[in-house]
């Protein structure tokens, strides 16, 4: 029996004046999942953490979070939910040690359990020989790491995190990025991920949404999306033969799956929907022509990037 998701979000949309931040959104995620929001600047994904949190209220629909609803019950999903923003304040006077501590009785966690777990999540988090070192003198990196030891402090059943690697150099990105996973994998935290770095969410998340504009376009793994977004020419097809005759181009037109030809001298690029490189090798062997090259393309990140966030708006708009 499927449990039900640990966060459910119902044709929630917040709009204002009259312009929608988010426009009837419905996502779920299941416990345990690591899960990519991801979207360019401004297209509504920190909106949607906020009414996740309780902190905005949705102009309609629901949400839940941990089986309770976060718009009438926000206290008590704020008591299960870790939440690190983008821009994240310490006590820049405090140590790391000390700005754990803090957080741990704010939430009403026993001194000695607090000690206890601050130590354990600063090793967890590779802080240990920081631990005595004031915030205010932690690099973006060590802050971001400082930051989910803090939102593990009150030990959440799920952990929201929203652009956490802005600013980061690479080696500090993969370190964050890793240990995400880890405390994925080891506590089975359900980990919610906000993003406009595609590269980096598909390292980690198990699906990702793709948000633009306030509208989720599509959800699933990379390859899933690929369907989804680029639905009727999801394979692309490129060959070499010699000769090239209409004869040729016309059977391969005929074959079930393909939409388009673009052909060129010896060179041809099929577009279709299902992957027919066996049958055109035939077609092209049948044909009396020399099979010089062929490979199957997969429209994959590269192309889910520059259609939707390279200058995403007139892409998304037009899809």
């Amino acid at each position: 029996m499927m449990t039900a998701p640990i966060i459910e979000l119902e044709q929630i949309s917040k709009k204002y004046d009259d312009q929608f931040a988010v426009d009837h959104l419905s996502l779920t995620i299941q416990k345990g999942e690591i899960f990519g929001l991801l979207g360019p600047n401004g297209a509504g994904k920190s909106t949607t953490i906020l009414m996740m949190l309780g902190l905005s209220e949705p102009t309609s629909g629901l949400v839940r979070v941990c089986h309770m609803n976060s718009t009438t019950h926000p206290l008590d999903v704020k008591k299960r939910v870790g939440y690190l923003p983008d821009d994240l304040g310490f006590y820049e006077q405090m140590t790391g040690y000390e700005n754990l501590l803090f957080t741990a009785s704010l939430n009403s966690i026993p001194r000695r359990i607090a000690e206890e777990r601050a130590a354990d999540l600063l090793t967890k988090v590779g802080l240990t020989e920081s631990a005595n070192k004031k915030a205010g003198k932690y690099s973006r990196g060590m802050r971001q790491r400082l930051g989910l030891a803090d939102v593990l402090m009150k030990d959440p059943e799920v952990i929201i995190l929203d652009e956490p690697t802005l600013g980061i150099d690479p080696e500090g990105v993969r370190e964050l990025l890793q240990l995400i996973k880890r405390l994925n994998k080891e506590d089975g935290i359900t980990v919610l991920l906000s993003s406009h770095q595609l590269h980096q969410v598909q390292q980690i998340c198990d699906r990702v949404g793709i948000f633009v504009k306030g509208k989720l376009l599509a959800e699933g793994d990379v390859q899933s999306l690929a369907t989804q977004l680029f639905s009727e020419n999801n394979y692309v097809i490129n060959v070499k033969a010699d000769p090239i005759e209409n004869s040729l181009l016309e059977e391969l037109k005929q074959l079930n799956g393909v939409h388009h030809i673009y052909a060129q001298n010896n060179s041809m690029e099929i577009h279709g929907s299902r992957d027919v490189t066996d049958q055109i090798a035939e077609t092209v062997i049948e044909n009396q022509a020399s099979l010089l090259h062929l490979q199957k393309k997969d429209y994959g990140l590269d192309e889910i990037y520059h259609r939707y966030f390279e200058g995403g708006e007139e892409h998304a708009t037009s899809h």
